[in-house]
């Protein structure tokens, strides 16, 4: 089975930061979390280094982790102006407390995570995420990940396939999509993106501009990275280290990702609980967060003309309760 020796190449790096990626909503997100001097925050999805840019311009200093050693090393050159108020680490943004504890933070005064993918990576063919050139089915976020797209692709049953394209990718066709990659599979292993991408092609219709195989491609990442698995600890983690007063904003680009999000803010922002068989309300043991977005904030017009990309991205926010 074909994998590759090492797709993260810092080699092929873009010179520009927006060409490796555009932070979304990125004034909305300093606006919330409301940088200063003095102030320590945690960017856990650093990226192309741009809510860590924004934090750092307003003085405060950034501890930032990302699985992507590209990220870490695009990033740390175009933010190597603030030495000793920026230190990455090549991390999931769930192991804050093992990175913090290296820098000797102890607690932080806000936190940001923007989920998904950085242009970077999804333009870059030998990634595996691209359906716009040839590469290995790899899909891994960082070297560290354990498995492939190409072993799910072909060791997954049938059935579980399905179930990923569904829950992970909300495609309707996701039963026969995965009925015919076994089809395929044992005739020939998938090795490729552009041969995964024909055959559930073959079985999904084109009714947009939009490739047929981009639900079912977003669902094998997810697999490949356990995404959904990776935010519900993540989140936890963060939250243990946020100060009192302390904000956390995630922005979040799929309706799994939004749903873990929306239900972990409104389970500890909700003071009381109530059931019919309680003579009471009782109160919440998790009531931690003052919620500020009631709604997920959404991009401007502008934005999303300037960065299509944008266009589903969903950013909530809310505050470390005082004690």
């Amino acid at each position: 089975m074909h994998r590759p020796a090492t797709p993260f190449d810092f080699a092929n790096m873009p010179a520009k930061p927006n060409e490796y990626h555009v932070s979304v909503l990125r004034e909305e997100v300093t606006g919330f979390l409301m940088p200063a001097a003095g102030r320590i925050f945690f960017d856990g999805t650093l990226g192309g280094g741009g809510h860590s840019e924004a934090l750092l311009l307003a003085g405060a200093e950034v501890v930032a982790t990302d699985l992507d050693p590209d990220a870490i090393n695009f990033a740390s050159l175009r933010l190597g102006g603030y030495l000793g108020r920026f230190r990455p680490a090549q991390a999931s943004f769930s192991q804050i407390d093992a990175v913090l504890e290296k820098f000797g933070v102890t607690g932080i005064h806000g936190a940001v995570l923007d989920l998904g993918l950085s242009s970077f990576e999804f333009d870059t063919p030998s990634r595996g995420f691209s359906l716009k050139g040839d590469g290995p089915l790899d899909m891994r976020l960082g070297p560290t990940v354990p498995r492939t797209a190409a072993e799910i692709v072909n060791t997954w049953p049938e059935a579980e396939l399905a179930r990923i394209f569904r829950e992970y990718g909300d495609e309707p066709a996701a039963r026969r999509v995965a009925a015919r990659i076994v089809e395929e599979r044992i005739r020939r292993p998938f090795e490729s993106t552009l041969q995964l991408a024909d055959c559930i092609a073959r079985v999904v219709p084109k009714r947009s501009q939009i490739h047929p195989a981009t639900r079912c491609f977003q669902a094998i990442r997810i697999a490949v990275n356990s995404e959904l698995d990776e935010l519900a600890a993540g989140l936890d983690a963060i939250t243990r280290r946020l100060e009192p007063g302390a904000r956390f904003a995630v922005i979040s680009f799929h309706s799994g990702e939004d749903r873990i999000v929306k239900n972990f803010f409104r389970t500890r922002s909700t003071p009381w609980l109530d059931r019919p068989e309680w003579p009471a309300p009782r109160r919440n043991p998790l009531h931690l967060f003052h919620l500020l977005t009631s709604r997920p904030v959404t991009p401007t017009e502008a934005e999303i003309e300037n960065n299509p990309r944008a266009r589903s991205a969903k950013l909530r926010v809310a505050e470390r309760l005082m004690p």
